[in-house]
């Protein structure tokens, strides 16, 4: 990432570090549970978690696995992440502060790498996919989970203002056919895929994002203005001239190293 695009995750992440942990979208759901799967279907020695956030991933993966290392640009986090797995009883994580495009581990030393709801964060994805295939062994894994970017430009130009808005260190939802593109140029096929919706409370969601009262009055404002349609692309919910949730599409890839 860039230095001033690192600043900006790291910002927004170090003051939001227990929201994420406590978040129950990220500490659950059947997206999760489909990254577990894959995962013990290919049962890896070692898995590297990237960008591991509040660290639900990692724990995850330590049911199953060796050994286990969770990296992520946020100091914050990383403490976050340290103390909600060890009070889980986790013993075989490792943490350690590293940036996705300069990944401080040799090649081919994990069996499966994971990176779910980060990538969207990525100031470049490129140069991030080819770390992760170069950290991955031959046949091994990639298992990723991120916003699915929506094929009709105004609708994808109206969700990345308002993740903008909320999160300054978002950076754009890649669609399919995009996320495909990158991992094949990155020497990794795409072996298996679903999109999953998940409901987001927009309390909870904006909360979270520790935005001002300024600011999430204007994002409303913004929202509700907006063409229907583009509310209707991601399920915007509003009552009595409220926005109460919105859903969001999770791709979910497996994707091999060559």
């Amino acid at each position: 990432m860039t230095r001033d695009h690192t600043s900006r995750v790291q910002a927004q992440f170090a003051r939001a570090a227990d929201a994420y942990v406590a978040s129950p979208g990220h500490a659950g759901g059947p997206d999760l549970e489909w990254l577990i799967e894959r995962g013990r279907r290919r049962a890896p020695a070692r898995a590297l978690d990237v960008a591991t956030g509040g660290g639900h991933t990692a724990l995850a993966f330590a049911a199953f696995t060796d050994a286990v290392v969770a990296v992520d640009v946020s100091e914050p986090m990383l403490r976050a992440a340290r103390q909600f797995t060890a009070a889980r009883g986790a013993t075989a994580i490792r943490f350690a502060a590293a940036d996705v495009d300069a990944l401080p581990f040799k090649d081919a030393a994990f069996g499966a790498v994971t990176c779910r709801v980060a990538a969207h964060h990525f100031a470049e994805l490129l140069p991030a996919l080819r770390q992760i295939a170069r950290v991955l062994r031959p046949g091994g894994s990639f298992l990723l989970e991120d916003i699915l970017g929506h094929d009709d430009p105004e609708a994808s130009a109206f969700m990345t203002d308002v993740e903008r808005r909320r999160d300054p260190s978002h950076v754009r939802a890649f669609r399919l056919i995009e996320w495909t593109a990158f991992l094949r140029a990155a020497g990794l096929t795409v072996m298996d895929e679903a999109v999953v919706p998940k409901v987001r409370d927009w309390d909870e969601w904006t909360a979270r994002g520790r935005m001002s009262e300024t600011a999430r009055q204007e994002l409303d404002r913004v929202v509700l203005a907006a063409p229907t349609r583009c509310r209707d692309a991601f399920a915007f919910a509003v009552e009595d001239g409220r926005i109460r949730s919105f859903t969001t599409r999770l791709l979910l890839l497996r994707a091999d190293r060559d």
